[in-house]
């Protein structure tokens, strides 16, 4: 079974509802906890690379000693032509590791269940193509890429973000929301953060739990093309 390197970078980011569908695709991951300062790779021997979302900036260094050698291992990705899927945090770090801007407290936030629009560019797209024209994703985030890097395809878009979802060459995506993430994640978000920017977390689970079986319907499907393009590589 071909494998994905994945990397967590805090208690409540894992794979989540992927695990499971990545792995009937025929991709197995293997999880670095890089936050609890479990060591990365000096450099792949997986099919795949997927970086998890997490409370930082991209070059949040200082905080995060480990994004420096994380940054590392997407620049050999693309650079090798390995797949690979970016989440929130992994999505920017992809965007700024290829030349675009990511920029911190900036814009209007996201949290929870969030309408999506799909761009013309992912009608071809080979995880994209064929989805719903306006999917609904879990979002949370405050930072956001507020420039996409030179020659990177952009496949959707929010009311408040434009960047949500993007490819970089043939075999690189960055997404500003979380396929992997259930309704039930909400539920260990804190209140305090919430409520600073006007969010209530039960009202936020609720909507998300209603729209859980069409997310996960789209994701799924996301998944297990990003799974067989693995397993092909």
């Amino acid at each position: 079974m071909a494998k994905a390197l994945v990397v967590q970078h805090g208690p409540g980011s894992g794979p989540g509802r992927w695990a499971g569908w990545l792995a009937e695709g025929g991709l197995a991951l293997d999880v670095v906890a890089a936050y609890e300062g479990d060591p990365l790779p000096a450099s792949l021997d997986h099919q795949a690379l997927i970086v998890l979302g997490g409370g930082y900036l991209p070059d949040d260094d200082a905080r995060a000693p480990w994004l420096a050698p994380t940054r590392a291992l997407v620049r050999e990705a693309l650079d090798r032509d390995i797949p690979l899927f970016g989440i929130c945090l992994g999505g920017q770090m992809l965007a700024q590791v290829a030349g675009g801007a990511v920029r911190g407290e900036y814009g209007e936030p996201e949290f929870g269940s969030t309408p999506l629009t799909l761009r013309p560019e992912a009608a071809d797209d080979p995880l994209f193509a064929g989805l719903p024209a306006r999917p609904s994703a879990i979002e949370n985030h405050v930072d956001r890429i507020t420039e996409l890097p030179p020659g990177a395809r952009w496949l959707a878009l929010s009311e408040h973000c434009p960047y949500q979802a993007f490819r970089l060459g043939s075999r690189a995506w960055g997404v500003q929301f979380h396929p992997e993430a259930e309704a039930d994640r909400i539920q260990g978000w804190s209140t305090e953060r919430l409520g600073r920017y006007g969010r209530d977390r039960a009202e936020l689970h609720a909507a998300a739990v209603r729209n859980e079986a069409a997310e996960s319907a789209v994701w799924r499907q996301v998944a297990a093309r990003f799974a067989a393009l693995a397993s092909a590589a």
